[in-house]
């Protein structure tokens, strides 16, 4: 019978079991758990400080998830070294476990920068955990000031996640606009207007030189002062384990299309991979929840021996600020083509003849379709495009289309 080991226990590692059971019923599975919680899903970690949700609601999968699927589950525990000569995995308290496949879903961890004077902040965190946000949410006070270094996804939603429960928030970085990684400027100055409508400051085009305890020296000659610290610059995927074992690794760790790397038996997934981007056309870090459990599914069921492959990855996020919903995906290159409204802001980017991504703001209803023309590289001669644009219904597919997608005679 085969044994399998999971590193990590977040949305790769549940596809990873779910893909291993739906070839192999009974084959032991072990994970190994760094954080002290049952999966649940990081992504609501804000709404859970907005007071949206609850610990209770946030779990990724019921509470008997793990032993329905025959799971042991080995919490608080981290994954130290992997031995691939004797497929073995070595803990931080001192286990050693053997595995036929092992499943390497370790994710990523926050990027401090070394700022000067660092140390000198009492009240600092990351926000990037369930215990981050437990720990930022015992700090938190009406009037408390808070600076947030870090402008892209992770600062933006914890901003919203604590607004209503501090004095201010300054938001500043390097990058001259918000959501740089996502967003060009102008889609990334309507998000700013409308958070700044809701009291949160910026300090663009400017960064951190130094900290003095409670007050931050700014590149441009900027004093801040604040209570609370959150760092939210960035992350980096998890690699050592891999690196360590003689494994190829870039940003991430290298994999094909069925998830393995070039270590035998060892698979990795999630943020910690390094994958295809199909709109891309190249391999890079896409570490985004769809894609995190497409992939552990695929190496669970490579790893229990069946044939599965994930070549069809988009970099996707969908997210929304104080009641103001985006959407992007793949990437934005060829002609834009444009449709505004009030409050409506939508760009599609074509190239040969294909779409190759899109920024939707304020209408980001049935977008699945517009990442389906993506991953499918559907031609846009043999559908309605012009309708498209305007709205996304499945009536801009032709009959043909129509019935070989959704069944039924149209």
């Amino acid at each position: 019978m085969k044994e399998y080991v999971i590193i990590g226990n977040g949305t790769a590692a549940v596809g990873c079991v779910e893909g291993i059971r739906s070839v192999d019923p009974d084959g032991p599975i072990t994970i190994l758990s760094k954080e002290s919680r049952p999966v649940y899903s990081r992504p609501l970690i804000s709404y859970y400080l907005e007071g949206k949700t609850d610990l209770d609601r946030m779990r990724y999968r019921p509470a008997d998830f793990y032993e329905k699927n025959g799971c042991r589950v080995l919490i608080g525990e981290t994954a130290t070294r992997i031995d691939s000569s004797s497929k073995s995995v070595s803990t931080d308290r001192g286990g050693e476990i053997s595995y036929d496949a092992l499943c390497v879903a370790a994710g990523s961890s926050p990027f401090v920068p070394p700022f000067e004077g660092l140390e000198s902040v009492d009240q600092k965190f990351t926000f990037q955990t369930l215990d981050d946000a437990l720990a930022l949410e015992s700090a938190l006070s009406k009037d408390a000031r808070v600076l947030i270094v870090g402008a892209g996804l992770i600062g933006l939603k914890c901003a919203e996640g604590i607004a209503e429960r501090v004095g201010s928030i300054t938001v500043c970085d390097l990058a001259d606009r918000v959501l740089s990684s996502i967003l060009d400027s102008e889609c990334a100055a309507l998000i700013q207007r409308h958070l700044e409508e809701k009291g949160i400051r910026f300090a663009l085009s400017d960064s951190v030189v130094r900290f003095d305890g409670h007050s931050a020296s700014l590149k441009s000659g900027t004093e801040v002062d604040f209570d609370i610290l959150v760092l939210a610059v960035g992350v980096r995927a998890n690699t050592g384990l891999i690196r360590e074992a003689g494994g190829e690794v870039n940003r991430g760790i290298l994999v094909n299309e069925s998830m393995q790397t070039s270590v035998p038996d060892v698979f990795a997934a999630g943020d910690c991979a390094e994958g295809f981007d199909f709109s891309f056309g190249a391999k890079r870090v896409l570490a985004i929840l769809p894609n995190a459990y497409m992939q552990g599914y695929t190496a669970g069921v490579n790893m229990a021996g069946g044939t599965a492959s994930f070549s069809n990855a988009i970099p996707m996020n969908s997210i929304g600020f104080f009641g103001l919903h985006l959407m992007s995906a793949g990437t934005y290159e060829g002609e834009m083509i444009e449709d505004k409204g009030d409050g409506i802001l939508k760009r599609f980017f074509v190239k040969d003849g294909r779409l190759k991504g899109f920024i939707l703001i304020g209408a980001t209803d049935r977008a699945g379709i517009y990442t389906s023309l993506i991953r499918e590289g559907t031609p846009l001669d043999t559908i309605d495009f012009d309708s498209a644009v305007k709205m996304a219904s499945n009536s801009v597919f032709s009959q043909k289309t129509r019935r070989f997608k959704f069944g039924g005679v149209v």
